[in-house]
């Protein structure tokens, strides 16, 4: 897939271009947006996804085309699981709801920008070391069965948010008020410029971001090893994330098997990554430094299909499961 440098340009500044867009029509005028207008835009960038990947199939084929439709769901996918913490973060914070959106968008342009570093990072190695894709591999199996046993266990959700040592060095170095103010995320006071609690917030999400960016950084490389397909499917998972953080709400708790669905596609990516690593192995000692023949090799088509499987299956499941126990709390003395 050749990719030249001014389509490499031009892709980084459009984005650039839906973001500023959708901090001037979203964010400039504080407000908790409406399910309607949610659900408006979340339709709107995701259909925009869609039609860059029916550019991609067009241009450069089908298989790159299924590539990108795969790395894209799978980003979304765990961009929702991103959600649950958010949310915890949000409620940490007590940030006002017209507010949410602003500390949420900067929050996914610092994450966007980091992430752009690390799929560079990843494309270098990638390209100088194929026995990287046993160690992506293997930490895709070991955060899929962590994910399993925390969504077993209860999910995310329950769990309080702890600060990393980034966000701690913020609030404790940086002066700052205990107002949120007009939502600026710096403001002067008695002569001082001081930052508002919006500064926190704001870090706190690019932070837990980037975290989960170590999971669908190695997940979409298991997908594909194109970096233009690898950025631009995480640029859209994250241009629509801010809509749909509004439009999903009280559906979160609801989706009760999304973990153990996350953790079965990570846990298929990273078995596919190490039959990957097998079938073009050059660590001489496994098989005396020679290629693994006899591995199967998975297509991305039907990769495609056990990632669109699993998430069907997970997700309604997950609502069957919710309606059967809200209709249970409804028939208990006191239930509200």
């Amino acid at each position: 897939m050749q990719v030249p440098v001014w389509l490499w340009v031009s892709t980084v500044l459009a984005f650039g271009a839906l973001f500023a867009f959708d901090f001037v029509s979203h964010v400039r005028r504080p407000h908790h947006p409406t399910f309607r207008e949610s659900a408006i835009w979340s339709i709107f960038y995701i259909v925009l996804s869609l039609i860059f990947g029916a550019v991609i199939w067009s241009v450069w084929g089908n298989e790159y085309g299924l590539e990108y439709i795969a790395g894209f769901i799978t980003e979304k996918s765990l961009s929702v699981d991103n959600l649950f913490v958010f949310v915890i973060i949000m409620a940490k914070f007590r940030v006002p709801p017209e507010f949410q959106q602003k500390a949420l968008l900067i929050g996914i342009i610092i994450a966007l920008v980091m992430r752009g570093a690390f799929i560079a990072v990843g494309a270098a190695a990638i390209e100088e070391f194929s026995w990287i894709f046993y160690i992506f591999g293997l930490f895709l199996i070991y955060t899929a069965i962590k994910l399993a046993m925390e969504s077993v266990g209860g999910h995310q959700t329950s769990e309080e948010y702890e600060a990393n040592a980034i966000v701690r060095f913020v609030q404790r170095h940086i002066p700052s008020t205990e107002s949120f103010a007009d939502g600026s995320i710096f403001i002067r006071e008695h002569g001082r410029r001081l930052a508002t609690p919006m500064l926190v917030v704001i870090v706190a999400l690019g932070m837990t971001d980037l975290l989960f960016a170590l999971d669908s950084i190695p997940a979409i490389y298991g997908l594909t090893e194109e970096p233009y397909i690898v950025f631009t499917a995480n640029a859209f998972a994250l241009l629509g994330l801010l809509q749909l953080y509004f439009l999903l709400g009280g559906l979160l708790d609801r989706l009760v098997y999304l973990g153990i669905g996350l953790s079965i596609i990570l846990a298929f990516i990273g078995v596919k990554l190490i039959f990957h690593a097998m079938a073009e192995n050059t660590l001489s000692f496994v098989n005396g430094g020679q290629s693994i023949e006899w591995v199967p090799h998975i297509t991305t088509f039907t990769s495609l299909g056990i990632i669109i499987g699993v998430l069907v299956v997970t997700t309604v499941a997950s609502l069957i499961k919710s309606r059967a126990d809200l209709k249970a709390g409804a028939g208990k003395p006191n239930a509200h």
